[in-house]
């Protein structure tokens, strides 16, 4: 049966989009603190009754009689009727499950603290049920739905040396190398041809022994193997891969998953990237392979003449505005927002764009005093640039691809073009 291409591109692109909020979801609550123990993190798997769950919450909330300090008491009581208010939109769980994630959290500024509650419906089922009060909330079986659940072996070698790591969706995790006591081809005088041919295999024979060793040990440690393990790729020049892969030095259970041989010129850490390149055909729908080729296709409208590209947020938002984006690529590292700031006091405003690291909190932004009245500004409105970027393309039927920068192009998106590009349908001089 033939597989609809044009159905599968919107789907990658929708996964990454959700992959991406969801990473950002868990960076805003990673950076929440309570002032004790009185963040409630729930989670509720698929299978668990509602009713189950407020009859256990109700139950916490009579125990908190038991917390000796006020405040705490009353915070951890207020985030149970909280969340218990919220469980009422819910007969039964979604169904890969749901987290809540409530409590007071701290701000820096004016010692000031606010109830929050987050809803997540996870991207894939819970297996666990928990209930828990700390002074951060509980996220790692969250963050464990980041981790990549394919991944291939990579191997670069030739008889001097050998590297050797990981593929993991759109990242290159090198792992280690070794390099070999192969001597030259010219034998030293003394020596008869013979042994010292002799001699030279049998220390090729040991540095491709030492290398499938230590390369399928790296591999095989690697959680969940049989179900993540997709297979290995093997680069170098002729006949050195030839050899390697013929002489079953590699584990029988990374043997039989040997995908294909590819010549490349690296055989050091380098030589992974140009591997992944040269394995672009046998890797199609891996992540990487498609974020290379769209970053490859705007470079080189970039550097046309009458080229369909445009960079900067200022130029990509008015090519938005126009519907002349055909493509609107984003960096993963992006972090912006546009705040409006006002005066409380007087009819004072300004907008700027922030950079927000992993985490950071936009409310607690050093905003200054009115230059007009000198009353400590405050913050209005904040739209997430991603956001608003995003919702254009979505009017204007613009399909939105979320880079990486863990290869180079993806991190040239980043440093080079502030995290914000376009590949155009027409050119509009913007």
């Amino acid at each position: 049966m033939s597989t609809d291409k044009s159905a599968e591109a919107p789907q990658e692109q929708d996964e990454a989009r959700r992959r991406y909020e969801f990473k950002k979801t868990l960076e805003k609550l990673e950076a929440k603190e309570g002032s004790g123990t009185e963040l409630i993190t729930l989670y509720i798997p698929p299978d668990k009754q509602i009713h189950d769950v407020t009859a256990q919450l109700r139950d916490e909330f009579g125990q908190c009689s038991n917390i000796k300090s006020k405040q705490t008491r009353t915070n951890v009581q207020s985030a149970i009727s909280s969340v218990l208010a919220r469980l009422k939109y819910y007969r039964r769980p979604p169904p890969n499950g749901m987290a809540v994630f409530c409590g007071t959290v701290q701000r820096t500024q004016g010692d000031r603290s606010d109830l929050e509650c987050t809803v997540i419906e996870p991207p894939e089922p819970l297996t666990l049920s928990m209930y828990r009060c700390s002074s951060k909330f509980e996220l790692d079986p969250l963050r464990n739905m980041l981790t990549e659940k394919q991944v291939y072996g990579l191997i670069v070698l030739d008889r001097r040396e050998a590297y050797w790591g990981f593929l993991r969706g759109d990242r290159i995790e090198p792992l280690s190398g070794a390099t070999s006591t192969v001597p030259g081809k010219q034998r030293k005088g003394g020596q008869s041809s013979v042994r010292f041919a002799r001699l030279r295999l049998i220390a090729i024979n040991e540095f491709y022994k030492k290398v499938g060793e230590r390369a399928s040990a790296d591999f095989l440690a690697e959680k969940d193997f049989f179900e993540r393990f997709k297979g290995v790729l093997i680069g170098g020049p002729t006949p050195t891969k030839e050899e390697f892969e013929a002489g079953g030095f590699l584990h029988h259970e990374i043997q039989k998953r040997v995908i294909g041989l590819f010549d490349v010129s690296y055989t050091n850490e380098s030589g992974l990237s140009e591997l992944v390149d040269a394995a672009q055909d046998a890797l199609k729908g891996m992540d990487i392979v498609r974020e290379k080729q769209i970053m490859t296709r705007f470079l080189q409208e970039l550097v046309k003449e009458n080229g369909n590209a445009a960079y900067g947020e200022e130029s990509v938002k008015k090519n938005l505005e126009a519907g002349a984006v055909d493509t609107l690529l984003l960096s993963a590292r992006l972090r912006k927002a546009h705040v409006r700031i006002k005066c409380p006091n007087c009819s004072h405003r300004h907008e700027q764009t922030v950079q927000t690291e992993a985490g950071a909190k936009i409310h607690e932004l050093e905003l200054g005093n009115c230059p007009a009245c000198s009353t400590p500004l405050v913050i209005e409105e904040e739209v997430d640039i991603v956001e608003a970027l995003t919702q254009l393309a979505d009017r204007t039927g613009t399909k939105v691809e979320i880079i990486s920068d863990e290869f180079e192009e993806g991190s040239m998106l980043f440093n080079a073009f502030g995290g914000i590009a376009a590949i155009l349908r027409y050119r509009t001089g913007y």
